[in-house]
């Protein structure tokens, strides 16, 4: 599938506080202003549809596998960076439902809840986002009564079923960030269309950058490389088309190995 980018970008970095002076010996002079880094309330909503149960390239590994260890991952690093920051957990089917609802950064209570998520065998249908939103916005207003920020983190699974919501455009109360999970383009699916929803859902809400990942590679380094780049701080991020890391290790030259190229969508997201 071509890659689809949007018109323009989502928003570049404002930088406030910023003063230029030249007059020394013609290079230029800038401070920043310090600001508050707040920590972070996290939301994983992970999708629990019978499509989260494919079978990824690792033998006897599904998506759902691989988001758990995923999602460990993440935590434990998040938590080298700052001890501070809490996790809560949801799940999609045809809407979003409270999982753990408790936001902690209690190491062992949040691995007994990612070992407790399960997915249904039968296909949820249609993803409705605003009871999802509903419940961050609630929170996100008791995080920053504690000078917290609360992200949304949404690991969606559906190639063919683009979520829908209801949410008033000028309520951005919370960050949201979107790893989705996809099988390659064919007559019965539409990862495209599914993604540019989801581009317009983050793009509708989100308080700070929101980023976006997709693979439809079927691969869990592929998942555990970008929810590595969902570790950055919202408040300390560029705009995502300006985000160029991970660099890659091959040679610029090489051609991308079988199975690699990215069989999707957009790249500059």
């Amino acid at each position: 599938m071509s890659s689809l980018p949007k018109d323009g970008n989502r928003g570049k970095v404002k930088m406030e506080g910023i003063e230029g002076d030249a007059s020394v010996g013609g290079a230029g002079r800038y401070t920043l202003n310090p600001t508050r880094i707040n920590s972070e309330d996290i939301l994983f909503c992970v999708d629990v549809d019978s499509e989260s149960l494919v079978e990824m390239k690792t033998a006897g590994v599904n998506r759902l596998d691989a988001i758990k260890q995923a999602i460990l991952l993440f935590v434990n690093s998040k938590l080298s960076i700052n001890p501070d920051h809490r996790f809560a957990f949801a799940t999609l089917s045809k809407s979003a439902y409270w999982h753990r609802k408790e936001f902690s950064s209690d190491v062992e209570s949040t691995i007994a809840a990612v070992r407790a998520l399960s997915a249904t065998t039968v296909s949820s249908g249609q993803a409705d986002l605003t009871n999802l939103f509903r419940l961050a916005a609630h929170e996100a207003k008791k995080s920053r009564s504690q000078n917290r920020i609360l992200r949304v983190i949404l690991i969606y699974c559906r190639s063919s079923i683009r979520p829908h919501h209801q949410w008033p455009v000028n309520q951005k109360l919370f960050t949201l960030d979107v790893m989705y999970l996809h099988d390659k383009p064919g007559p019965d699916n539409c990862p495209q269309a599914v993604y540019d929803a989801l581009v317009d859902a983050l793009e509708h809400v989100s308080e700070y950058e929101g980023y976006i990942h997709e693979s439809g590679h079927g691969l869990p380094r592929t998942l555990f490389r970008f929810m590595s780049m969902l570790l950055c701080h919202p408040q300390q991020r560029c705009s995502q088309d300006d985000c160029d890391i991970p660099k890659p290790l091959m040679k610029k030259s090489a051609e991308p190995a079988n199975g690699e190229e990215n069989v999707h969508v957009s790249t500059s997201r």
